[in-house]
């Protein structure tokens, strides 16, 4: 994972599993100035169920912390287990 706590740009690589999901939440969430924060899927390659489990833990955090969350390029894989759940719409997507 790539995060940079002033850009508010976070882009997530590799796997969004299981294995991984704790310490990318543990993390935290980081805007930019203007309150807003992009987090760039296009690098995930791998997830399970966990990930989908995170993405809508960061949107909570965000909106506790009155961040403005978008989901970048979220992969077709991501994207089916969204679907599957019934959250896919729950998911704020940048303009892609």
């Amino acid at each position: 994972m790539n995060h940079n706590n002033n850009s508010g740009h976070l882009l997530v690589q590799d796997r969004l599993t299981i294995d991984t999901v704790t310490s990318l939440y543990n993390n935290g969430l980081h805007a930019n100035d203007s309150g807003q924060l992009v987090i760039d899927l296009s690098q995930v390659k791998t997830v399970d169920s966990a990930a989908v489990s995170l993405l809508l833990s960061w949107l909570r955090e965000a909106q506790q912390k009155n961040i403005k969350l978008c989901f970048a390029h979220i992969p077709e894989n991501l994207s089916s287990l969204a679907r599957l759940y019934g959250v896919a719409e729950m998911l704020p997507l940048c303009g892609d």
